[in-house]
């Protein structure tokens, strides 16, 4: 059996590069594909060489493809898309309703898609005034009538 194996290690390599390119699939970062990268690589070293080089070359390959082909990719893939945001920066520019009143220069809290959130705004605004979110400084949001 470990002698099937010695001589058939190419096909372990050739399933290593197939599971990592599934699960690249489901994670979409172009990280794990650089493993198959090296899969592939090592596959073609098994051809030639011995089983230490080839564990070396898969190092060296994926190594080489998470430094030089990862981030090319990533920029290919985002050429013409503008950056999303996400969490706390999802909210700028949205609508508000004060639950808490904001006294000029203070704090007050303002609702916004059910959460509560800490805010200061340059006027007094009553509780239940429509606010638009300006700006944020860590968890505490900028506010102005709308």
């Amino acid at each position: 059996m470990i002698d099937y194996l010695n001589d058939n290690l190419w096909q372990a390599w050739a399933l290593l590069s197939v599971a990592c390119i599934v699960l690249e699939l489901f994670s979409g970062s172009f990280f794990i594909v650089c493993f198959a990268i090296g899969g592939l690589a090592a596959l073609v070293a098994s051809l030639f060489c011995g089983f230490y080089a080839q564990l070396t070359v898969f190092a060296v390959a994926s190594a080489v493809s998470i430094f030089l082909v990862r981030p090319f990719a990533i920029r290919y893939i985002h050429l013409n898309r503008e950056p999303v945001p996400s969490n706390a920066d999802a909210i700028m520019g949205r609508e508000a309703i004060v639950s808490q009143d904001i006294p000029a220069g203070g704090y007050g809290r303002v609702a916004i898609d059910g959460d509560d959130w800490k805010a200061t705004a340059e006027s007094d605004l009553k509780k239940g005034t429509k606010v638009r979110i300006i700006g944020r400084e860590s968890i505490i949001l900028t506010c102005e009538m709308i």
